[in-house]
C-alpha cells in the first residue's frame, strides 16, 4: 500500500470511476484508468482505499488525512 498513490486517486479520480475500476480489477479485466502498483492485488488495494477514503470524506465532512487515518486503523485491526 502506497499512500502517495492513494492520495493521487482521491484527488484526481471520481468515485464512480474508482468503483468501475474496482469492478474491472475484480473481474480480472484491464481498468479504464491506470492504477500504480506492483501487481493487481496492490492496485486493487489502492482502489479500495481511495473509495473508502472518498466515501468517508463525503459522508462525514472530514479531510483526507483523517479519512486515511481511519482507513489505516481499519487495516491494522483486520490484520491483528
Amino acid at each position: 500500500m502506497k499512500i502517495p498513490v492513494i492520495k493521487k486517486l482521491v484527488e484526481e479520480v471520481a468515485l464512480e470511476d474508482l468503483k468501475a475500476t474496482e469492478e474491472a480489477l475484480m473481474e480480472e479485466q484491464k481498468p479504464a484508468i491506470e492504477i500504480q502498483g506492483d501487481d493487481e492485488g496492490e492496485q486493487l488495494t489502492h482502489v479500495f482505499a481511495a473509495i473508502f477514503i472518498l466515501e468517508k470524506m463525503e459522508k462525514n465532512g472530514i479531510d483526507f488525512k483523517t479519512a486515511l487515518r481511519e482507513y489505516t486503523q481499519k487495516v491494522r485491526t483486520s490484520i491483528s
